[in-house]
């Protein structure tokens, strides 16, 4: 018997709705607002991530005609075309071919090598900045998306106590949909916020990789055109050094 009454008195009780949707609702223009805000963040942040990833596997994938190709070539300007174009490494060719013809108007020799080291640093310089670009986006959002999600947590909590002093006690109908709300705009905050945290530092340590052998393709460009091309890194010789020698012909066998 007990159960029947329980039964009906559940089933005449006002049904509440609780979720995501329903709180959205309920907060208002100023949920939907952070939301939408949070939402901006996370699509830039995959954004961010992808284009830049693609952008730094086709730069390190381009680093290969360097090993095979470009030291081979007889000189630099034979050198630079065996790179693909609108490439980090066809540039930084390019800039040294450059800098190589106009170093002769430099009349002390010193000036000369500054003159070629330099150009070769702003066009370095120039292509961090590129593979830099974008990464600030990523900082900002993992440093204020918690903060963006912490702002609706207030204002839940703010409107959940209005609706307990307006309602004259702390019934869970009237603390449940502010309270909701609040808890959610904390978790979407997070969930944007890590992503890009994680995206940053990923594609800094792959441009710091990047920036490492940016450097040593200039300071082994650099030390080519010093040295008229007597200088040339290890990388050059170790394809030959490593194919295998051609075996001597068998002797014919001897009777007994």
């Amino acid at each position: 018997m007990n159960l029947y009454l329980l039964a009906a008195a559940g089933g005449s009780a006002p049904e509440s709705k609780f979720g995501f949707v329903e709180a959205m609702r309920e907060g208002g223009p100023v949920a939907w607002s952070i939301l939408a805000v949070m939402i901006i963040m996370s699509v830039g942040s995959f954004y961010i991530l992808f284009t830049k990833l693609f952008e730094q596997n086709k730069v390190m994938k381009q680093y290969r005609a360097v090993e095979t190709q470009f030291w081979r070539a007889p000189s630099l300007k034979e050198g630079a075309t065996k790179l693909e174009k609108d490439s980090a490494w066809r540039q930084l060719a390019d800039d040294a071919v450059r800098a190589q013809d106009e170093h002769g108007k430099m009349t002390d020799s010193l000036e000369s090598h500054d003159y070629m080291h330099g150009s070769l640093q702003r066009s370095e310089d120039s292509i961090n900045a590129v593979l830099s670009g974008g990464l600030s986006f990523l900082a900002t959002v993992g440093a204020t998306a918690p903060f963006v999600g912490l702002l609706g947590t207030v204002i839940g909590i703010y409107r959940a106590l209005i609706n307990i002093g307006i309602a004259g006690n702390a019934s869970i109908d009237k603390v449940a949909g502010p309270v909701g709300e609040a808890l959610i705009m904390t978790a979407i905050g997070l969930l944007v916020a890590v992503p890009a945290v994680f995206a940053f530092n990923w594609l800094q340590s792959r441009n710091r990789r990047i920036a490492a052998l940016l450097s040593t393709f200039s300071t082994d460009l650099l030390a080519y055109m010093n040295s008229n091309g007597a200088v040339k890194p290890a990388v050059s010789t170790a394809a030959s050094a490593a194919k295998p020698a051609a075996k001597p012909a068998a002797a014919p066998a001897t009777k007994a």
